[in-house]
């Protein structure tokens, strides 16, 4: 599913317009960015949990020369899927 099915699956789900889901689902993304950018954990209960996790510095190879590099230590969006999603899945 992409960004334009799932408009389109709120829209008829919520009885609204496809222009209003969009703004709705624009919105909500947003909103989680804007939090996960502060640090802060976004739970969406029977959903799943939107955190940052910290990956830690580490040696790679260039995989073009074969040179051992440097990769610096990063902040990465993780996901976390709740207890009501599991269910649904499986």
């Amino acid at each position: 599913m992409n960004k334009t099915e799932l408009i389109e699956q709120i829209a008829n789900s919520a009885d609204i317009s496809k222009a209003s889901a969009g703004r709705a689902l624009d919105a909500a993304i947003v909103a989680v960015t804007t939090s996960l950018k502060k640090g802060q954990t976004v739970t969406l209960v029977g959903f799943g949990s939107f955190y940052v996790g910290n990956r830690a510095a580490r040696s790679g190879r260039n995989p073009r020369t074969g040179d051992a590099i440097k990769i610096k230590a990063a902040k990465v969006p993780k996901f976390r899927a709740g207890k009501g999603l599991k269910d649904a899945v499986n």
